[in-house]
């Protein structure tokens, strides 16, 4: 269940770093996030994708 809910995060973390990379390198043209707003995806994004990664790596299996 940890390692199923830290492979979540991880996906949710890529999703928002590349969001907020794309809407950071567009300059709000086109999206409704603008240059500087496009930092807040761009956060949350590594702070999912830390944390899934950190989940994953210290949970052990069930045998």
């Amino acid at each position: 269940m940890k390692r199923t809910f830290g492979a979540l995060l991880t996906i949710l973390g890529i999703i928002g770093i590349i969001w907020g990379a794309y809407a950071f390198l567009m300059g709000g043209d086109g999206i409704a996030v603008g240059q500087f707003t496009a930092a807040v995806p761009f956060v949350i994004g590594l702070i999912f994708f830390f944390s899934g990664i950190s989940l994953v790596k210290t949970t052990k299996d069930q045998t």
